[in-house]
């Protein structure tokens, strides 16, 4: 059974023109990373007024697909490139700050 993975993070406003350019040219060994560890139909949602972020996964398991990138050296690196575009309090590993939300219907 696929998983259907929704979160939440806030962008940094004054930083939201250069983190989305970043987004426009993800690492290639990045994209292999996440498509390796089961993240699938990814994307990245964004309400430029606060910086909300929504983010949509589909994956078997969500849990064994965040543990998969920790493995990953890339993910480090992309995680600290990413860092200066959050808010302090969640800078240090923005993936770890991810606030997933519930789902409670789906219409297929």
């Amino acid at each position: 059974m696929t998983d259907r993975v929704c979160f939440l993070m806030h962008v940094r406003t004054d930083r939201l023109a250069e983190y989305t350019a970043a987004h426009e040219a993800v690492w290639p060994e990045m994209q292999q990373a996440l498509r390796e560890t089961g993240w699938h139909n990814y994307s990245l949602f964004v309400r430029p007024d606060d910086g909300l972020v929504v983010g949509y996964l589909e994956t078997d398991d969500f849990d064994a697909a965040l543990a998969g990138m920790d493995a990953h050296e890339v993910n480090d690196r992309w995680q600290a490139a990413m860092a200066p575009f959050f808010p302090e309090a969640d800078a240090s590993r923005p993936d770890q700050r991810m606030q997933r939300l519930t789902e409670y219907f789906h219409l297929a």
